[in-house]
């Protein structure tokens, strides 16, 4: 290994170690708690090299941001796989991979709340929907447009749609971890939003 490839190798590994560390402070404690001092004191290097990385807290905050979207994506993909794996008719092989995905995506929400804050709820330095948005965000839309693609209904955009369930979802997410909604209902929820937005 060269030398310039050894830096490079140092440099990601050193990129990845303040992401992380942003991250699992942000979990712990709340983003006002991630500072570059405080992410410099826990990894143990100087502002400096925090700086050489990354210009400030929101791109940080976008890193952790694309850092979820990528694990987002996976975890949709995988619920709507394993429900279509285990289902026999095409009818309930649709509900249930868009129960699945919908499930995925609160799940998510609920376990990586400061992550779904980055994603969502913060600037992050991000564009979304645009020509410059970043390969990570278009590819977790894509993953909801996989399944949703297939029961948008007739004469109606399965972007658009996508976008329509997207937001009820984030809705539902965002409601619940602010107590707004009551406890218990979640599955209940999901199983009116499939049954009257999906045309299955």
């Amino acid at each position: 290994m060269s030398v310039q490839e050894r830096k490079q190798r140092e440099r990601a590994e050193r990129e990845r170690l303040i992401v992380a560390t942003a991250r699992e402070l942000a979990e712990e404690q709340g983003w006002d708690a991630v500072t570059t001092r405080r992410l410099a004191e826990r990894i143990e290097y100087s502002q400096p090299v925090l700086y050489s990385h990354f210009r400030g807290k929101r791109e940080i905050i976008g890193a952790v941001a694309l850092q979820g979207a990528a694990e987002l994506a996976a975890e949709l993909r995988g619920a709507s796989a394993g429900a279509e794996a285990g289902a026999s008719a095409s009818v309930e092989g649709a509900r249930g991979r868009v129960t699945a995905l919908a499930r995925a995506y609160l799940d998510f929400a609920e376990r990586n709340p400061a992550v779904y804050d980055a994603m969502f709820q913060l600037d992050g330095g991000l564009a979304f929907a645009a020509e410059d948005t970043p390969e990570a965000l278009k590819d977790g839309f894509a993953a909801l447009l996989e399944t949703l693609r297939d029961v948008a209904g007739e004469g109606v955009e399965p972007e658009l749609f996508t976008e329509v369930f997207w937001a009820s979802l984030h809705g539902l997410a965002t409601l619940t971890r602010a107590g707004r909604l009551p406890v218990g209902d979640a599955e209940r929820r999901v199983g009116l939003l499939v049954s009257r937005l999906a045309v299955v």
